[in-house]
């Protein structure tokens, strides 16, 4: 029986899953909704998301991963499961090799729960495999050769910032300050500056379509909807682009600063590399319109993009498993 192989990037906000030579065949938020009172799954992924602040008192929905691993062992089991059953592709593969990408931090009890999770939704072997080397494959870099590719990789709980040569990691750090945390600090100035209290989706949405870092206007405005902290009562206020990139201004600084940090324990040889070629940022947190921009200024390094930022790691497990076939056959 030939071997099948998938890849699953389980991230802290999204599950993306892909086969080998059919692409990416799923990608929905990391979410499962509960009735807590009977323990029914009332919906998974998008579905979940759907209902998300909306639930009723007897519905919870959950994200069972945090920072990149496994926080709710059963409820992860159950959400990928729901999920796998969703996709057509998978459903005549049996017992395949699984990759999964994980944070560069990653404790060994950590790593074993992901293997353990892999199990069981039917991995008959499971390989783990450092992200920030995923990424910076899925951005279409050479990582094999003796020269720097550094990545700054922007994901849901956690940001993976990495040196990569010779196909390993030279230098690295995990922190938090992450699209999650971006929403966070959007949620704070304006609970603290309008007294409104804002959920994450909303101010996701914020992050997303409304941010502009470099030509933020005080004439650019957005009507935003919450509850009044004073009166508890349904409110809107208007916001500017300006406000924002306030908003947003003490997380971006101090992301600056962690670059710089894992820069500064680079050898000098790659150094110059990183100089000359600059650093990719990845995943869906850096999708902020002109955060590359800014921290250019930052670091007067180059800071390139990739079209494919949320996808970046699941393309580079698929790429992974093409090298790997390539040398099995040679």
């Amino acid at each position: 029986m030939l071997t099948r192989y998938i890849g699953i990037d389980l991230g802290t906000s999204n599950v993306l899953i892909g086969i080998k030579k059919k692409g990416i065949i799923l990608n929905e938020p990391c979410l499962i909704a509960v009735n807590i009172e009977t323990n029914e799954v009332i919906a998974v992924g998008k579905e979940a998301k759907d209902i998300y602040g909306r639930e009723p008192q007897n519905v919870k929905v959950i994200n069972p991963l945090k920072d990149g691993v496994v926080a709710d062992f059963e409820l992860a089991e159950i959400m990928l499961n729901k999920l796998i059953n969703k996709t057509k592709g998978l459903k005549s593969i049996i017992r395949p090799v699984v990759v999964i990408g994980c944070p560069n931090n990653i404790t060994k009890v950590e790593e074993n729960t992901l293997k353990e999770l892999a199990e069981k939704v039917s991995a008959r072997k499971v390989i783990i495999e450092k992200e920030s080397i995923l990424a910076l494959l899925g951005a279409g870099m050479n990582i094999e050769e003796a020269k720097a590719n550094a990545v700054v990789d922007i994901g849901g709980g956690t940001t993976n910032i990495a040196v990569v040569s010779l196909n390993g990691i030279v230098t690295s750090k995990t922190i938090k300050i992450s699209g999650n945390y971006f929403d966070a600090e959007i949620i704070k100035y304006i609970k603290s500056n309008y007294k409104l209290s804002i959920g994450k989706i909303t101010a996701e949405e914020i992050k997303i379509n409304f941010v502009d870092l470099i030509k933020p206007l005080k004439k650019e405005k957005l009507e935003v909807k919450g509850k009044n902290i004073l009166t508890g009562l349904p409110d809107k206020i208007e916001i500017n682009q300006v406000e924002i990139k306030e908003a947003l201004e003490d997380s971006i600084n101090k992301l600056g600063k962690e670059i710089i940090k894992v820069l500064e324990q680079t050898p000098e040889e790659l150094s110059g590399d990183i100089n000359e070629k600059g650093i990719i940022l990845t995943g869906g947190g850096s999708k902020i319109k002109g955060l590359n921009e800014v921290l250019e200024d930052k670091l007067n390094i180059p800071i390139l993009t990739t079209s494919n930022p949320e996808t970046c790691v699941i393309e580079g497990i698929l790429i992974l498993l093409e090298k790997k076939k390539r040398r099995k056959r040679h």
